[in-house]
């Protein structure tokens, strides 16, 4: 994207916040809902705007997991690594899941709930897909299915 474009679309977002006290977290939610990530060449046009520093919007960038600073990959698995997954089992799915994807074109990302408490250990794909009791052939499978393979 030639970077004019991006930071008229990064305006055209701050502009619809331009009424709301403590708009620093929409803006970067709907730039990340835009871009899927949050560019680096947004951050100084949302500090000016907002009359913030840079480093104020990079803390806050950076203190969210929620917030990705480089594009994900086709699809993101997010694995939850609350306690009450990792008591059935969450640490060696994440373990798993870390080998299963190193080489891989997906975005493996931690979250700390999924709310399928009771039936973890859960993953999530593409803020989608909710899968419960998630074992490692179970990973396995869904993983061969986004890529399209058996």
């Amino acid at each position: 994207m030639i970077p004019d474009e991006l930071i008229d679309r990064v305006r055209s977002i701050l502009n619809s916040h331009h009424h709301q006290a403590g708009a620093l977290l929409p803006v970067l939610h709907d730039v990340q809902a835009e871009f899927n990530y949050v560019p680096s060449e947004a951050v100084s046009e949302i500090a000016n705007t907002l009359k913030l520093s840079r480093a104020e919007v990079h803390g806050v960038l950076t203190y969210y997991h929620h917030f990705r600073q480089t594009p994900p990959g086709k699809h993101v698995v997010r694995v939850c690594r609350a306690e009450a997954c990792q008591a059935q089992g969450g640490d060696a799915l994440v373990a798993h899941a870390e080998r299963r994807l190193a080489q891989s074109s997906l975005t493996l990302e931690p979250v700390y709930c999924l709310g399928l408490c009771a039936i973890g250990p859960s993953i999530q794909i593409d803020e989608i897909n909710l899968h419960a009791q998630v074992t490692p052939g179970k990973f396995d499978a869904l993983i061969a299915d986004l890529e399209g393979t058996p």
